[in-house]
């Protein structure tokens, strides 16, 4: 795993405490640590490792200069002469510090259990629970499409019937002293359906929620927020949940992925300035599959992102999630997976597990388990069925709207 790539890095000044003077040179952020060097000589003076540092504080040496310190072990290291400025890459660096410690607390609590078979299974099927929950999702959002088409569908019925009272008025003029029925036409029956119009808090259903770092164009300012993706788009709102920003999906003009943590979202303007905002985040790689699927092609990866797997091994033709996703796995799969025994103790390991037998505890969680993904698959089938009556209901309705769309237009002709 490369642990010298960086997600930022900073011009500042360290204190040096066995020398007691300030080492000016260039503080770095990588996926799975926090790096110091200087620039007179190159060397690697601190590397913190994000896991094991207790507390990142703003403070001041000497009761005048604004510092950064980070305490590492029980020591306390102090950085001053930060650029742009502290309260950036203070924001820039807790965010990451404790998105990492979340993960590896999520990692822990795993690990602390001891393996057997029955939590073999039992990660499988959470594992599969994961999946089939996910898959609903998608076909959630694929059927909330299909009641827009029918809500369109219907609007459309709706306008054809007011096209018809209009031609039926050209017809017989309130002028014309004889019966009607020597200009109207036979009236042809049409079998009319009303669809079921979906709910419109369902709308509202959000699809991911993250923490954030925020940057508006040329500001340098970095402050904490968040970001939600909604099924109409993305919001962004700041720590205290006050809406910053809002794009519309149809009015995101381009997604620049700057790395796997970094993105910039642009909608740009006639006559006035572009509006664009530069998101940074730890969890960034789970928004990506949102992005390319409600975006598609406006997603654009450039050259500094490939700098994370290397540019000689790949291209602007590569896959997007590819890249991302593994040059992200520096980040949120290291601490996911536990260290792995070697030698003769993964073997007694290894042996110890398989004559392990499955425990009531266990078994119970996993009726659980079996239990949830029954539900699931029934949820799933449902909703498959009401789909499949969906796409008759739009076949059935697209055919009577183009039949009397023929049957005006003829009128129409009449009347010329």
């Amino acid at each position: 795993m490369n642990e010298d790539i960086q997600i930022h890095s900073w011009p500042c000044s360290y204190y040096l405490d066995s020398s007691k003077q300030w080492i000016p040179g260039k503080l770095s952020l990588t996926p799975l640590s926090i790096q110091f060097r200087a620039d007179k000589t190159g060397e690697l003076l601190v590397d913190f490792h994000l896991c094991g540092i207790s507390e990142i504080k703003k403070e001041s040496s000497h009761l005048i200069f604004s510092s950064l310190t980070i305490l590492d072990k029980g020591t306390k290291h102090w950085f001053s002469s930060l650029h742009p400025n502290r309260n950036v890459v203070f924001n820039i660096l807790e965010h990451f510090w404790r998105e990492q410690l979340l993960s590896r607390h999520e990692a822990g609590a795993g690990a602390a259990l001891e393996f057997s078979k029955g939590k073999e299974l039992t990660g499988m099927l959470e594992g599969s629970q994961k999946r089939l929950e996910d898959t609903a999702k998608v076909l959630h959002s694929q059927g909330e499409q299909f009641d827009n088409i029918m809500r369109g569908l219907h609007k459309i019925e709706g306008d054809m019937d007011v096209a018809d009272r209009l031609l039926t008025e050209l017809e017989s003029p309130s002028w014309w002293p004889f019966s009607t029925k020597l200009w109207k036409t036979p009236t042809e029956s049409k079998p009319k359906e009303n669809p079921a119009i979906p709910d419109t808090n369902k709308q509202q259903e959000t699809l991911l929620k993250i923490p954030v770092i925020i940057t508006h164009g040329a500001d340098p300012t970095a402050k904490p927020g968040q970001l939600t993706a909604l099924p109409s788009g993305l919001e962004i709102r700041d720590c205290n949940s006050q809406l910053v920003q809002r794009f519309a999906w149809r009015d995101v003009d381009d997604v620049w992925v700057h790395s796997p943590y970094e993105i910039s979202v642009r909608q740009r303007f006639l006559g006035r300035a572009d509006r664009s905002v530069r998101l940074l985040a730890a969890r960034m790689p789970r928004l990506v599959p949102v992005l390319r699927e409600q975006l598609g092609s406006k997603i654009q990866l450039l050259d500094d992102a490939f700098g994370f797997v290397g540019a000689g091994k790949c291209s602007p033709q590569r896959d997007l999630g590819e890249v991302v996703w593994k040059a992200a796995n520096e980040f949120l799969g290291a601490t996911a997976n536990p260290e792995i025994p070697t030698g003769n103790d993964q073997k007694m390991e290894k042996e110890q597990t398989e004559v392990q037998k499955i425990s009531q505890e266990e078994a119970k969680e996993l009726r659980q388990i079996l239990q949830k993904l029954k539900g699931l698959a029934l949820q799933t089938e449902a909703e498959l069925e009401r789909q499949d009556e969906a796409l008759d209901s739009i076949g059935s309705s697209v055919e009577r709207a183009t039949l009397t769309m023929e049957r005006h237009s003829r009128r129409m002709r009449r009347l010329t």
